[in-house]
């Protein structure tokens, strides 16, 4: 089988997913499982409705209509006729939603957030699959979370392997062209979980490695994976093949390109991955695979942006030693703290961290009881993997300097813009 993954960039409106279609009609697309992203920034609009939700917002009907009347328009352009099943089956997916909020009784955001964030996936998987029927083109619709059963660390779950692969591999037609959701799975009691942000990719991977597929493809709006972001860089160049241990510590240092969970999976099946544009999917984009580390060989910048650079002194100017930098690190797992660079010397420690969860203000008060606490907010990480003289000059130029730390082939610099 081939797994493909397609993002909510590709299937923001109906052109959007006519263009899935006629994709699949140049690649093929006989045994191939589809993973599917919510449409366009709904992951982004249902946030806005939780938020609204636990604020009791007077906004709170309203952007929840909205996401409703995004879908609809979608619907009405793909569809001529308003009878048909789609319209039903979308409006009992929202009515579903409406009756969570209105029943639902658990203070607890992530877990809120999980049941009401999947609705993204659901209905634009939904309306792919119905519109593929449409087209003549016969797919099995799936609900992942059967299939990807996880713990229950709401917005962030572990998937339970065993059992993953025990019902992929039982209930998955390998003959047949299936349409899932990226980014969900369920726990023990059947909640919805989900993998973290951009997990959809790693869904791709779990399917892949459960079915020994033939090769995982993620669709994007871009021709492969550059050199860096073209948003901050000018002059990015298209990467032809990167090994998985280059992807894998590109995407440790944040290429958001590749979901960091997404290689290991494969890399323990050898299973290649491709980065394909669907906009010209023809072209061969770049392989992830074994092979070359890079080609071409290139410096590769990755800027990671609105971190915090948290430095902690002794009080009394004894030495942090393991014991208090393992109390440390415990208090950041505590508090979700996601650690991109470290660098301590006799009698401080400093970490660039990102406060994913805003958890910040009451891990520092903690740390202030034992410690001296200096802070920066809004800080750029910048990674140069394969650095050269010329590559530190231009990432530095016009910004201060807060930290630079240097290995054999990575630079990382911590700059205030």
């Amino acid at each position: 089988m081939r797994i493909f993954k397609f993002g909510g960039a590709s299937v923001k409106d109906a052109d959007g997913i006519k263009n899935v279609f006629d994709v699949l009609q140049k690649v093929g697309h006989d045994d191939v499982l589809i993973v599917i992203s919510a449409m366009g920034k709904t992951t982004n609009a249902l946030e806005i409705v939780i938020k609204n939700y636990f604020e009791k917002s007077n906004e709170f009907n309203a952007s929840l209509q909205e996401v409703r009347k995004y879908h609809n328009q979608i619907l009405l352009d793909l569809f001529e006729n308003e009878d048909h099943d789609v319209f039903f089956t979308v409006n009992s997916h929202f009515a579903d939603l409406e009756y969570f909020l209105r029943s639902n009784k658990s203070p607890n955001y992530n877990f809120v957030y999980d049941q009401v964030i999947s609705f993204g996936e659901i209905v634009s998987t939904t309306i792919v699959s119905h519109y593929f029927n449409e087209k003549g083109l016969k797919n099995n619709w799936i609900d992942v979370r059967n299939f990807i059963k996880t713990n229950a660390t709401y917005r962030d779950a572990e998937v339970d392997w065993e059992q993953t692969q025990k019902l992929i591999s039982k209930g998955i037609k390998k003959k047949a062209l299936n349409i899932t959701q990226g980014f969900l799975g369920s726990d023990e009691n059947n909640f919805t979980t989900t993998l973290g942000r951009e997990g959809s990719d790693y869904t791709a991977a779990i399917f892949a490695y459960c079915l020994s597929a033939e090769s995982v493809t993620i669709w994007k709006d871009v021709p492969g994976v550059m050199n860096a972001d073209p948003r901050y860089f000018e002059n990015a160049i298209l990467l032809n093949q990167i090994s998985y241990r280059e992807a894998i510590e590109l995407a440790f240092y944040g290429a958001t390109v590749i979901h960091p969970k997404t290689l290991q999976p494969l890399q323990k099946k050898e299973i290649p991955l491709y980065v394909k544009s669907f906009i010209n999917p023809l072209l061969p984009g770049t392989s992830v695979s074994k092979g070359a580390d890079l080609d071409p060989k290139t410096s590769c910048f990755i800027i990671k942006k609105n971190q915090l650079l948290i430095s902690l002194s002794s009080i009394d100017f004894s030495f942090i030693m393991e014991e208090n930098i393992s109390e440390i690190f415990a208090l950041f797992h505590q508090f979700k703290m996601k650690v991109s660079l470290i660098q301590n010397s006799a009698i401080s420690f400093s970490v660039c961290i990102e406060d994913k969860f805003g958890n910040f203000n009451d891990l520092k008060a903690i740390l202030a009881k034992k410690f001296k606490v200096s802070y920066n907010e809004n800080v750029s990480l910048y990674t140069i993997r394969h650095f050269t003289k010329e590559a530190a000059e231009m990432v530095e130029k016009d910004k201060e300097v807060l930290l630079r730390q240097l290995s054999r082939e990575t630079m990382q610099v911590v700059t205030k813009e």
